[in-house]
C-alpha cells in the first residue's frame, strides 16, 4: 500500500522540499507546487488502487506535515543540524536507498518489512501518572543494556532497511545504561530519525541544545489538555515545566509535537479550537498524536475510555481540523485509513514493540508476547525470528483479511482498525491460542477478567455500529459505484 513517505519523498516532491529548506524567499510558491504534485501522485495516480477517500485522507495529512515543516522553517525553529538530518535520512535514506532493499526483502520473505520499531529501553519515570499504560514510577529499575539496544538498532537498520525509530518508556530521558543514554544512542545511529515520547519535564536548556546538536530526535511531549487537566493526571507543576520545555526547544531549534490521551472526560477539549490554537499556534507544536485511552496498565478501567458516541464525533471533528485548519495530527485509532489499517505485529510498513525487559509485543497497547529479544539473541536468533513468530503471523493474517490487502470496494472499516481495542475477540483468541504471556500484573488480570473481555467486545461492536455507515458512505460505497459500470461492460 502507498505510505506517506512514498509520496512526500517521491522525486519531484523530495526535490521541491530539498529546495524549500534552502530558499526562504520562494517557499510559498514552492509549497503550492509541492501540494499539487502531492495530490496528483496520491489521489489521481493512486498506483495501488486504494479507495479514493483513503487517498484523500493521506493527502491532507501529508500536506499538513509539509506546511508544519514550512512554518517551523519560517519561524527559525529548525537548527542546521536538524535540517541536515531530515534531508540526509528521509530523502537520502528512506527514499533513495530503501525502496529496492525493501523490494528484495519482500521477494525473499513474502512480505514487506516493518518500517520502524517501538522501543522502551527503560521503565523508570519521574512522574506517576494516573492510568499509565506502563505502570511506571521513579522506583522502577527495569531497563535494557545499552549494548543490547545498540544491537537492536543496528540489526533493524541492516535487516529491514529501517531508518525510523520510536522511543517510549518510562521516561526516555531518564534511561541510562553503561554510562550512556538516549542522546548517545542517537549519535551512534545518525542514519535513523527518532520520535521520542516524553513527559518533557527534564528538557532544560542544556538538554534542548544537545538535542539540536544531535539533530535526529523530535520530542512528542505528553499533555492532557490545558494546565488544570495535565496537572490533575501528571502532578502539580507539570504543565509549567512542559511550557518551559517548549520554550527551550524553540530556542534551540528542535521541532517538537504533542501527545495526548483522550478520555471520556477531556475528548471535547482536545478537539476544541482553543486547544488547537494554544498548542499549535501559540506554543509552536508541529504535530499532534491522539491516543484514545486504552484500558491497560496502572488501575486500568473501561470507564475512562471515550464513549462510542464521542469516538464517532471525534472522527468527524478530526476530519474538519485536518482538512480545513491544516493541522498535522493523527488519531491512532480513528485515523486508521492513513496507514491502511492496523500496523502492529510487524506488518509491512508497520512495527512491533520491545519493552525494558526485552519482551516483544505486537504493540505497546497489546501487552502480551511469546518472544523475548534477550533470549532470542542467546539462542542465535535475530529480529526476524521475532517477526516470523506464529503469534505475530496470525495477527498479520487477520490484518490482511480484514482490510490491508482487500480490494478498494471491500476494505474493512478502518475507523475501527485496532485488533485489540476494536476487535478484542481476535486479539484474545490469538493470545490464548499461542500461549502469549502477559507483560505485567495488570495484563494478567485483564486476560482472565470476563467483564473486561465482554466490555471491550461490546465497546468494539458499538463503535462499529456508529462508524460502519460512515465507512460505507464515504469510503467503499463510492468504490462500489465506480465498479458497477465496469462489471456491466464486462
Amino acid at each position: 500500500m502507498l505510505a506517506a513517505k512514498d509520496v512526500l519523498l517521491s522525486p519531484p516532491v523530495a526535490g521541491l522540499l530539498n529546495f524549500t529548506t534552502r530558499n526562504d524567499h520562494v517557499r510559498g510558491a514552492i509549497m503550492k507546487v509541492a501540494e499539487r504534485k502531492l495530490y496528483e501522485r496520491l489521489v489521481e495516480e493512486n498506483r495501488y488502487a486504494c479507495a479514493r477517500r483513503v487517498q484523500e485522507d493521506k493527502f491532507y495529512v501529508v500536506r499538513n506535515m509539509m506546511y508544519s515543516l514550512d512554518r517551523a522553517l519560517r519561524d527559525g525553529m529548525v537548527s542546521p543540524q536538524v535540517k541536515q538530518k531530515l534531508l540526509r535520512i528521509f530523502v537520502g535514506k528512506i527514499f533513495s536507498e530503501d525502496v529496492n532493499a525493501r523490494a528484495a526483502f519482500k521477494k525473499e520473505h513474502g512480505a514487506s518489512p516493518p518500517c520502524f520499531l517501538l522501543l522502551s529501553p527503560g521503565k523508570r519515570c519521574n512522574l506517576r501518572c494516573i492510568g499509565c499504560y506502563a505502570s511506571s514510577s521513579r522506583a522502577d529499575a527495569e531497563k535494557l543494556d545499552y549494548d543490547l539496544v545498540d544491537r537492536i538498532m543496528t540489526e533493524k537498520t541492516e535487516l529491514w532497511h529501517s531508518h525510523f525509530t520510536v522511543i517510549s518508556g518510562g521516561e526516555p530521558t531518564m534511561w541510562r545504561s553503561q554510562g550512556k543514554g538516549i542522546l548517545d544512542l542517537a549519535r551512534a545511529h545518525p542514519d535513523n530519525f527518532f520520535l521520542m515520547y516524553t513527559n518533557g519535564t527534564l528538557i532544560n536548556e542544556t538538554f534542548a541544545r544537545e538535542l539540536a546538536e544531535v539533530g535526529n530526535i523530535t520530542p512528542a511531549i505528553s499533555v492532557e489538555g490545558f494546565e488544570k487537566e495535565t496537572d490533575a493526571r501528571r502532578g502539580a507543576g507539570t504543565h509549567r515545566k512542559i511550557r518551559e520545555a517548549f520554550g527551550n526547544l524553540k530556542q534551540a531549534g528542535v521541532p517538537f509535537g504533542i501527545s495526548v490521551t483522550a478520555t471520556r472526560f477531556n475528548a471535547e477539549q482536545l478537539m476544541s479550537d482553543a486547544f488547537i490554537d494554544y498548542y499549535f499556534e501559540e506554543q509552536g507544536a508541529l504535530y499532534g498524536w491522539i491516543f484514545q485511552y486504552m484500558p491497560i496498565g496502572r488501575k486500568f478501567t473501561l470507564d475512562l475510555m471515550v464513549t462510542p458516541e464521542q469516538r464517532a464525533w471525534m472522527y468527524e471533528r478530526e476530519q474538519t481540523l485536518i482538512r480545513e485548519r491544516k493541522i498535522f495530527m493523527a488519531d491512532f485509532w480513528n485515523s486508521g485509513a492513513l496507514s491502511d489499517g492496523c500496523i502492529s505485529a510487524g506488518r509491512g510498513g508497520g512495527y512491533f514493540y520491545i519493552n525494558w525487559n526485552g519482551d516483544c509485543a505486537p504493540c505497546a497497547f497489546f501487552p502480551y508476547a511469546t518472544h523475548n529479544i534477550v533470549e532470542v539473541y542467546k539462542n542465535g536468533g535475530d529480529l526476524n525470528t521475532v517477526l516470523q513468530c506464529p503469534f505475530f503471523q496470525s495477527i498479520r493474517k487477520w490484518q490482511s483479511e480484514y482490510s490491508y490487502e482487500k480490494p478498494a470496494d471491500q476494505v474493512g472499516n478502518q475507523i475501527v482498525p485496532c485488533v485489540t481495542k476494536d476487535h478484542h475477540c481476535v486479539a484474545h483468541e490469538a493470545v490464548k491460542r499461542f500461549g502469549a504471556y502477559p507483560l505485567d500484573k495488570a495484563a494478567a488480570e485483564a486476560l482472565e477478567d470476563e467483564g473486561y473481555y465482554e466490555g471491550l467486545v461490546e465497546y468494539g461492536d458499538a463503535v462499529a455500529k456508529l462508524t460502519d455507515p460512515i465507512w460505507e458512505r464515504d469510503y467503499i460505497g463510492p468504490e462500489k459505484m465506480r465498479k458497477m459500470p465496469m462489471q456491466a461492460a464486462g
